[in-house]
């Protein structure tokens, strides 16, 4: 159960609970739901908000809001380089800051499997908290409940996530035109292999782990210094970047072009994919954004996120085209081309 997680436990102790692991009646909304939410939730997550111990939140926004939801079923619920509860976090912070919104506000609905330990449960609810601080967005409100044995997998998470418009965004996936230039802000599939080698027992030279991480700082950061010239932002989770590409070259009815030499990926990542037979176009991520900008400022776009930690493997992989429209496609090494299919049916179950 060690994850990158585990020394931020020191720096939040688990209180003393009279209970070693959940039962049916912490979700009876009794006294021993009461003391669970009191010793593990309020008073870890504690802020003026969440203070009011209300069923909702009374939130202050300005201007429009971007609004996400996301449930989060990972197994196994604690996987190298972070665990459910910090993917949670960093999964709703993403999808805000692919509207160009400034993530402010999530709420954290636990589903808890009768059985699961308080140690399990306290190591996901600290990741929550650090992820949350990291990424700069308070924990307002939220939700227990306990499903019998063998119904839960332990723990499911849904969140919700809201954010204000950052004043200079503009994503609009209607603004993309031919010219325009695709970017990844670090190396594929690492995630979805992560999770795989993990579930295989494949061991390399080092373990693969998550690249799980808020993107809202990297992502605000450009539309500060760009405007609307970064057209649109997407995290190429589920599906993969081959599901993204697909989708903006099939609803822009513009030709999408990458070039197989310009992905990253590490070395590890494309050795295991190639021993689970998968193309890492396919295989999810959780630590990256794709973005369409205006080939204008492409290179100097790399330049900045390549001076930030998390984007620091940043590169231009392609662009869009006036030709195969509705299509992507990809060039090798040696100039041939594919057309990149649409994903049919789940190729890593249970990856997010």
């Amino acid at each position: 159960m060690t994850n990158k997680n585990s020394l931020t436990n020191l720096q939040c102790p688990m209180p003393q609970m009279d209970f070693d692991v959940i039962t049916m009646g912490h979700g009876g909304g009794g006294l021993l739901t009461n003391r669970l939410l009191d010793k593990a939730i309020f008073e870890l997550f504690d802020n003026p908000i969440l203070r009011q111990r209300h069923d909702g939140a009374w939130l202050n926004v300005q201007g429009q809001i971007a609004f996400t939801t996301d449930s989060f079923v990972i197994h196994p619920i604690f996987f190298p380089g972070g665990n459910i509860g910090e993917l949670a976090v960093n999964g709703t912070v993403n999808d805000i800051a692919m509207c160009g919104a400034i993530p402010k506000y999530i709420s954290v609905a636990l589903i808890l499997e009768e059985g699961l330990t308080m140690e399990e449960l306290w190591e996901v609810l600290v990741s929550i908290k650090m992820a949350a601080e990291k990424a700069g967005v308070a924990i307002v409100t939220g939700d227990t409940k306990v499903v019998e044995r063998g119904k839960g997998d332990k723990i499911f998470i849904n969140t919700t996530g809201i954010g204000e418009m950052h004043p200079k965004a503009a994503i609009n996936i209607n603004a993309i035109k031919p010219g325009d230039k695709i970017l990844v802000s670090g190396s594929i599939a690492t995630h979805g292999m992560a999770i795989m080698c993990n579930r295989e027992g494949i061991d390399f030279d080092h373990t693969l782990e998550s690249d799980t991480q808020p993107l809202n700082h990297a992502t605000l950061s450009l539309i500060e210094k760009f405007g609307d010239r970064i057209k649109l932002l997407r995290d190429p989770t589920r599906g993969g970047l081959a599901a993204t590409l697909n989708e903006v070259a099939r609803d822009r009815q513009l030709g999408i072009h990458i070039r197989q030499s310009a992905l990253p990926i590490e070395e590890d990542v494309n050795d295991a994919c190639e021993i689970l037979g998968l193309d890492p176009l396919y295989v999810a991520n959780e630590g990256l954004f794709t973005a369409f900008l205006d080939a204008s400022i492409a290179d100097e776009v790399v330049d900045s996120l390549h001076k930030l930690e998390e984007t620091a493997k940043a590169s231009i992989i392609g662009e869009v085209v006036d030709n195969h429209h509705g299509k992507a496609v990809i060039e090798s090494g040696v100039g041939g081309k594919r057309v990149i299919s649409m994903q049919v049916g789940e190729q890593l179950p249970r990856i997010c």
